[in-house]
């Protein structure tokens, strides 16, 4: 299913950018503001408890009005398979992002492509990564029975020499003011950010976008 992406590691090391996501959209015109600044991937979260969750048939309406060549992620949380199936007849997804305890047997059945979510906190944490033969977001560890959104980020100094098969995403309080600082620490993938180009939970900031994708882009 990923064997697409042995290439792509192949070649990280000539990576020319890194890409970027815009997680938590709920507004057609901060996914349409998001798309026009260049951004490669806007999510939506399929999560409930969330304070950014949408409704499969409004994201479904925004993803419609995307221009061609931005992805739409789907975040879901320890859901069951029937649930996928049930957003997915509705929403066409072109990820699903995993963000729970979801096992790697579960990431691996899906016919989606599949990037997984691996908390961290501390060295212990990324031993998990090596399981999971799909790509992996890195976010910090949020409390007990809260996954992701919080703001937070964790000591990134944990990923210098850190390896894993597939392209690494980092996201967990990027902002403009620590891009740059995220970006020295390796060569990313991709960077996801939500709540730091927030007006708040859900809200994006169109200035915030701009300066976050320009602080990416001319580093």
């Amino acid at each position: 299913m990923h064997s697409g992406y042995d290439s792509a590691m192949s070649t990280r090391t000539s990576q020319l950018r890194t890409r970027i996501k815009v997680c938590g959209i709920t507004r057609l015109e901060d996914a349409l503001a998001a798309s026009a600044l260049g951004v490669d991937a806007v999510g939506f979260v399929f999560y409930p408890k969330s304070p950014r969750y949408i409704e499969p048939a409004k994201a479904a309406a925004i993803i419609r009005q995307l221009p061609p060549f931005v992805s739409a992620v789907g975040l879901f949380v320890n859901p069951s398979q029937s649930f996928i199936a049930e957003v997915l007849h509705t929403v066409p997804l072109g990820v699903i992002q995993l963000h729970g305890d979801e096992s790697p047997e579960f990431c691996q059945a899906q016919r989606r492509r599949v990037l997984k979510a691996i908390p961290v906190s501390d060295a212990d944490d990324l031993k998990r990564a090596a399981a999971y033969n799909c790509p992996l977001l890195l976010d910090a560890k949020a409390p007990a029975g809260v996954y992701g959104g919080t703001g937070r980020s964790f000591d990134w100094s944990l990923l210098h020499g850190f390896k894993h098969k597939y392209p690494l995403t980092l996201a967990g309080g990027l902002n403009i003011d620590n891009v740059s600082e995220s970006l020295a620490v390796r060569q990313w993938f991709a960077l996801d950010v939500s709540s730091g180009v927030e007006m708040s939970p859900g809200i994006k900031d169109a200035e915030k976008m701009r300066a976050f994708v320009a602080a990416v882009n001319n580093r």
